[in-house]
């Protein structure tokens, strides 16, 4: 992504990972903004992802996230399996607790490290990087009273799949490109180590749609104020620790 935005592959391109193609539909569009642009030849806006795009009527439906997410809990159901259909992410019961993790995790982990990444003073930095480790501290604190193994117990919510796509990036990209280096996850915060873990080797949707190299590479090639020469770090490695490993450091904590 560089000053045109998120760009698709290209036909010749061979890249890692499943469903990485040009657009489908519009096999002449080579960026996202050509979607944009084809619904509102006058758009002055972002051009954000997700998007989701209606390709009957032509028009894009939402590129807001926490609605996308929302809509797909029912709005294709006709279209799913019966095992899809059952599937639900905001429980009555849970629906309270939800909303309520969801307004501190977003405001200050899942936005936390881009207001921390993207401060342009030292001020605006310290103000971004403290509230954000408060509320990894308050995901770790959950997690150990309540992780059986999931956010709210045995059955995974939208509370997981939210905080998730957060705790992933943070060791490979987000400690060096984003400088969210006061603690990594895999040595500092154990409970939030094992819960990602878990969902990440035990539920195949989060492994699979988790591709380590898209994520370094988007990063540290897209944002040249940060990184100008686009080099793209090697470590941490692995990208992800195996579900019953850990680093040196915990290992030798445990040992005492």
């Amino acid at each position: 992504m560089q000053e045109k935005g998120w760009r698709f592959v290209r036909p010749d391109e061979k890249l890692p990972g499943e469903n990485v193609h040009p657009d489908p539909i519009h096999p002449e569009y080579t960026h996202l903004r050509d979607i944009y642009f084809g619904v509102d030849p006058e758009y002055k806006g972002r051009f954000t992802v997700p998007t989701l795009y209606d390709i009957k009527q032509k028009k894009i439906v939402s590129n807001e996230s926490s609605e996308i997410l929302r809509m797909l809990y029912t709005e294709f159901d006709d279209l799913l399996p019966e095992k899809y259909r059952r599937v639900d992410l905001f429980p009555q019961s849970l629906q309270g607790q939800i909303e309520d993790t969801n307004s501190w995790t977003y405001n200050d982990i899942n936005n936390g490290v881009y207001k921390t990444g993207f401060a342009s003073t030292q001020d605006a930095y310290e103000a971004a990087i403290k509230p954000l480790f408060a509320s990894l501290a308050r995901a770790e604190s959950h997690l150990a009273a309540h992780a059986a193994p999931f956010y709210f117990g045995s059955a995974i919510t939208e509370a997981d799949v939210r905080l998730f796509t957060t705790i992933v990036r943070f060791d490979p990209v987000y400690v060096q490109h984003f400088k969210c280096n006061i603690r990594d996850i895999r040595s500092g915060f154990p409970h939030l180590h094992r819960w990602l873990r878990t969902l990440y080797w035990t539920v195949p949707a989060f492994q699979e749609t988790t591709q380590f190299e898209h994520i370094k590479r988007h990063y540290t090639r897209s944002h040249t104020q940060i990184n100008p020469y686009s080099i793209t770090p090697v470590g941490p490695l692995p990208d992800i620790l195996p579900l019953e490993e850990e680093v040196e450091a915990v290992k030798a904590a445990v040992a005492k």
